[in-house]
């Protein structure tokens, strides 16, 4: 591998150290539906985005709560001298893609066939530390003043 995308790599890993991401994929939901309860907890804290997903009768709802304490527990295997009730933990992002297709045949009148499609999708969650943003932009104002 050359030096430039080494340097990339282990910047990208470097990165990648301060995210706490959890995936699902090919989930038998149609995309559509899915970003439907993502746009709810979008940006909200944690134990709301819970909250709401867990009294929420959509089917969508459940898989989405099981996500989001899946990136906590992410959250808390990164750090594990820091208390989850002293965190101030928020969904950062929310991205629901389309994924495979299946294609189906069904019958219709005039010995015609119609097409189905069953959707599925992939959902990436990102959840952040409010606390550890407000400090490092804190830390950044007063380099720049100095």
């Amino acid at each position: 591998m050359g030096s430039r995308k080494r340097l990339a790599a282990e910047a990208r890993k470097e990165a990648n150290k301060n995210l706490y991401v959890a995936r699902l994929k090919d989930n038998p939901t149609s995309p559509r539906k899915m970003r439907i309860m993502a746009d709810v907890i979008r940006g909200k804290d944690v134990d709301y985005a819970m909250n709401v997903l867990k009294f929420s009768k959509r089917e969508a709802s459940g898989k989405l709560l099981k996500l989001l304490k899946s990136a906590v527990a992410n959250w808390q295997v990164k750090n594990e001298n820091v208390r989850i009730e002293d965190a101030e933990l928020y969904v950062k992002s929310v991205v629901v893609d389309g994924g495979r297709m299946l294609k189906r045949i069904r019958t219709a009148p005039r010995g015609m066939a119609h097409r189905i499609r069953k959707r599925s999708n992939h959902v990436t969650i990102i959840i952040d530390d409010k606390s550890l943003v407000n400090n490092n932009i804190e830390e950044n104002q007063n380099q720049n003043n100095e």
